[in-house]
């Protein structure tokens, strides 16, 4: 259900926040937490080469060992896209991309729902593949296998006697689509791991620089290096978009300026300021371009390219009022709401858009602001009212009242189209299928598929909502690796809620511990605490120190100059020590001289407070809020607080 929003006032923009809170209230419709779980799970499933011993997915076993071999490579590993055994680089990169995307804004709910350590494996069995696949700077691996033999056949991935060889761009052979988004997908993912395993991040962050080097100076498309691919992943977009991602993605992992002119200087020539789009996936990388470098602007981190920048987050809102429908040029729905792009696994572009509305609603609330779109202003909660209303509907709130999240709910496709899991497993029955054979036995029954193939999103209905549950109607039930990566992001949004986080800074704070959850784990439910509050005791703190129940830790997280003077970002986090909650707390913050985030302005003799997004801090939980000004950090002081 769509909340409707009566305090939207365009000129009042902090109102919009106020509701945002209202709207994860109702969030308690679906069970958003065992969806994360079971989307996660789905990887496990798609994986090849030799299988770990914690696999999950027990029915599935290795495959594809040979892989590389006759290129005098070791190129197992990675994933199988969709329902066939061909592993396709551009898909699989940009599926790595965005899981690490989903785990830089909403790891911390992740970790609450126990499922952070997961996503970190099902990003980092990508990685390990992408190292394999990149043994020079200027040469990468970007398919094995080829989906002419492949669909010829219907076959275990255990029992492939299909093509398996390794194709490949290199200065002469150029795909700079292909090499952008691998550069992309590593330097996403370095900084997932910077905390974990540095040494690993380093590796991942060296492999962007080399393969966004090679992208940039040897121009062309993949799909003219790499042809078998033409049919299945055609780079109808071109290069340009990728190689702006990529800086994007470099900058955001580095704080390199390099980057950051790069996506300033060629935002016009590679189309970042000029296309306005109204879809984003494993092609047209645009909206998401667009998105991330709105951030930086939101941040204050563009510097002398602001007005530059402004633009890229002009083409970010068109994308956004498109999907809301208040735009110029809108999306088109179906009957039942959910956005319909195209009949051939549409569900791609309903969860890649559901994952941009989220993140630039969190942006926004951040910033205090909301959108101006042709029909109207709309506010950060308007955006993630929607994102939720498409999720929403692929968990089952449609007018067929399916899941198209495959072992979710009651009712969900039962015959997908899919290789491994309409084929008895190899466990079960170790005897051979063959590639025709497995036409004849498996992919003609009319059953359910004998393993199921847990949290796969599959393509979805059609344009009047209508679904057709066969096994042969790969349009409709044929899931794909890149249809959950921007899903787990909002699920665990909508599942772990806000975080209390400034969103705009979401990338610069450590994650929290992987704990691995149990499979499936029920999502935690907050009780509400109907009893009265308790008497409050009004603390005064000294005006030069921080008392011991509170800790304030001030640090300059970048610095750059502009017009000959050097500004300075700094990253401030107030910490509860005490073993009560605290509340009521104000600052006194002097000598600032530039934009504050994360606090609310008091407007009153430099006094601040909580942000409009939360009004407490539980015990041993931090606040951050950042600053950037031209001067050394500001004196921030305790003011008063409450502890109950």
């Amino acid at each position: 259900m769509k909340m409707k929003n009566n305090l939207i006032r365009p000129i009042i923009r902090v109102a919009s926040l106020l509701v945002v809170f209202a709207v994860e209230l109702a969030f308690a419709g679906h069970d958003y937490g065992q969806a994360l779980s079971k989307g996660i799970l789905f990887y496990e499933a798609q994986r090849s080469g030799y299988l770990p011993g914690n696999q999950r997915v027990t029915w599935r076993s290795n495959s594809g060992l040979h892989d590389g071999k006759t290129s005098g490579m070791d190129l197992v590993g990675g994933y199988y896209d969709a329902g066939d055994n061909v592993k396709f680089g551009l898909p699989m990169a940009f599926t790595v991309t965005m899981m690490s995307w989903s785990i830089i804004e909403y790891g911390r709910q992740m970790a609450s729902q126990g499922e952070l350590g997961h996503a970190l494996e099902a990003v980092k069995w990508g990685t390990d593949y992408f190292i394999k696949a990149h043994p020079e700077p200027y040469v990468l691996y970007g398919e094995v296998g080829d989906g002419n033999t492949d669909h010829y056949c219907w076959q275990r991935p255990e029992d492939m006697t299909t093509d398996r060889t390794a194709y490949r761009i290199d200065p002469s052979r150029p795909g700079s689509d292909l090499a952008g988004e691998t550069a992309a997908a590593m330097a996403a993912a370095s900084i997932v791991f910077r905390r974990y395993n540095p040494s690993y991040s380093n590796e991942l962050l060296n492999h962007a620089y080399q393969l966004f080097e090679f992208a940039d100076k040897y121009r062309g498309k993949y799909d003219s290096s790499i042809t078998v691919a033409q049919k299945y992943y055609r780079s109808v977009s071109g290069y340009d978009d990728e190689l702006l991602w990529a800086a994007a993605w470099l900058y955001k992992a580095t704080n390199n300026q390099y980057y950051l002119s790069y996506l300033a200087n060629n935002a016009d020539a590679l189309g970042g300021t000029g296309w306005a789009m109204t879809e984003f996936g494993w092609d047209v990388k645009y909206a998401g371009v667009q998105v991330l470098v709105s951030k930086f602007l939101m941040q204050g981190k563009a510097g002398p390219y602001a007005p530059i920048f402004e633009r890229y987050q002009q083409k970010a809102e068109f994308y956004m009022c498109s999907c809301l429908g208040k735009g110029s040029r809108n999306v088109q729905r179906t009957p039942g709401g959910l956005i319909f792009r195209q009949r051939w696994n549409n569900m791609q572009f309903v969860t890649s858009a559901s994952f941009l509305l989220t993140a630039y609603s969190d942006y926004l609330s951040s910033a205090e602001k909301s959108v101006k779109c042709s029909s109207g202003y709309a506010s950060p909660n308007e955006l993630l009212s929607f994102a939720k209303s498409q999720v929403d509907y692929l968990l089952g709130d449609n007018p067929r009242a399916t899941s198209y999240m495959v072992g979710y709910g009651s009712n969900y496709p039962q015959q997908v189209h899919h290789r491994a899991s309409s084929i008895i497993s190899v466990k079960v029955n170790p005897s051979f299928v063959s590639c025709r054979g497995g036409y004849a036995t498996w992919f003609s029954r009319k059953s359910s598929d004998p393993n199921v193939l847990v949290g796969a999103i599959v393509g979805g209905p059609d344009a009047y909502d209508n679904f057709a549950d066969q096994r042969d109607n790969y349009e409709q039930t044929e899931p794909a690796t890149y249809n959950n990566a921007p899903l787990l992001g909002v699920l665990a949004r909508l599942g772990g809620g806000h975080s209390g986080y400034n969103q705009l800074f979401s990338d610069d704070l450590l994650l929290p511990a992987p704990a691995v959850g149990k499979q499936n784990p029920a999502p935690a439910v907050a009780k509400q605490n109907s009893a009265p509050e308790p008497e409050h005791k009004q603390n005064s703190a000294p005006a030069a120190t921080s008392p011991d129940p509170i800790a304030i830790e001030q640090t300059a997280t970048a610095s750059w100059n502009y017009m000959g003077k050097t500004y300075y970002r700094f990253s401030t986090t107030v910490t509860n020590k005490s073993a009560k909650t605290l509340k009521d707390l104000k600052l006194n913050i002097n000598k600032l001289y530039g934009p504050i985030w994360g606090l609310r302005d008091l407007s009153n003799d430099n006094v601040y407070t909580f942000p409009t997004w939360r009004d407490s801090l539980p015990v041993g939980k931090s606040l951050e809020f950042v600053y950037i000004h031209a001067a050394s950090q500001a004196d921030v002081m305790i003011s008063s607080y409450t502890l109950t």
